[in-house]
């Protein structure tokens, strides 16, 4: 007779083998007494194997991780399951609800981890988040998007010197991945030392919803599953992620309106002008170069600048690798166009 899986456990609630629950975790209260709860849903597979924990919004005014979440729970079915998912759309639920980055105090939650129970709100958010949902977890993906008025083109950021984080960024299919060793206080951070690797997928802006942001994130939520046995099924991915070996902001060298010349994911080679700054009261424009060669994977949407902004962010390549990133980068437009 084959021994039945023991049930998940979280915050005094069982999840029995083969079946999904949801769970709300007490984050905080309002100042009207109201309760705010981090919502997790649990899926805990038949069979024995990882447990990922995909979490969004760890910042409170990035959307399309939460986006991927909701449209990732459908696509699940706890009995043909292998391994345990665990999925929190919204970690910050006060920046959600706020539509802010940050807490009500102004800190950034992604800055605060391991946490302390008896610290300050973000800490406090933080240990809870450590303490109760990342202690299960033997993967991570973290779902994030760019900044208030800047777009950035979806990637993986990882420590590509581990090879299982490498292997879960090939697996995601994102057309991207950049080297990035994770700052300590961050979740990422704190996940890596405790040995759980942790990827993390950025794509489009703040407070707006992007599909191909969000159709290539749940593809590539799907296919770490796939990579990691959880779900049945080959990883779907046209192409190899190319790794870049470094990126880099460049910043406005004027004051004025922006008058820019390439796009999002548009490949630049060294000299070529991407923008013009100009006066709104006329005049001469400054002519913005790019520094190298590279490809535009962050951008600021917003047509007006100061002297130091940053206006295009680039990520070079070694050798001929940037032709590989450019034909997988248009490979993966075409997909969701």
């Amino acid at each position: 007779m084959v021994k039945r899986r023991e049930a998940f456990e979280l915050a005094g609630k069982r999840v029995t083998a083969g079946t999904q629950l949801g769970i709300k975790l007490a984050a905080a209260k309002l100042y009207t007494d109201t309760q705010l709860d981090i919502h997790v849903e649990v899926f805990h597979g038949a069979k024995p194997g990882p447990t990922l924990l995909v979490c969004a919004a760890i910042h409170g005014d990035e959307l399309n991780g939460i986006e991927i979440c909701r449209r990732l729970l459908a696509r699940v079915n706890p009995k043909n399951l292998t391994g345990t998912l665990i999925v929190v759309p919204i970690v910050n639920v006060f920046g959600f609800i706020q539509q802010s980055r940050y807490l009500p105090d102004r800190r950034d939650l992604n800055r605060c981890f391991p946490g302390s129970s008896k610290g300050a709100l973000a800490s406090r958010l933080a240990n809870l988040f450590a303490t109760q949902l990342l202690v299960h977890a033997t993967h991570v993906i973290d779902l994030h998007t760019g900044a208030i008025h800047r777009d950035n083109l979806p990637q993986i950021r990882c420590d590509t010197s581990d090879e299982t984080m490498l292997a879960m960024a090939n697996a995601f299919g994102a057309p991207l991945i950049m080297h990035s060793k994770a700052r300590s206080v961050s979740m990422r951070g704190y996940a890596n030392q405790q040995g759980i690797p942790c990827i993390l997928y950025e794509a489009g802006e703040a407070l707006r919803f992007s599909e191909l942001s969000i159709k290539s994130g749940l593809k590539g939520v799907l296919n770490v599953m796939r990579s990691l046995g959880m779900l049945k099924g080959r990883v779907s991915n046209k192409g190899s992620s190319v790794s870049a070996i470094r990126s880099y902001w460049v910043r406005s060298e004027s004051d004025g309106l922006v008058n820019m010349k390439l796009k999002l994911g548009q490949r630049v080679t060294k000299g070529y002008i991407i923008a013009h700054i100009v006066s709104p009261h006329g005049g001469d424009s400054v002519a913005i170069r790019a520094p190298t060669d590279g490809i535009i994977i962050g951008i600021s949407n917003i047509p007006v600048t100061n002297e130091g902004e940053g206006m295009f962010h680039i990520a070079q390549f070694e050798g001929d690798e940037i032709e590989m990133a450019n034909e997988q980068l248009d490979e993966f437009l075409m997909e969701y166009a």
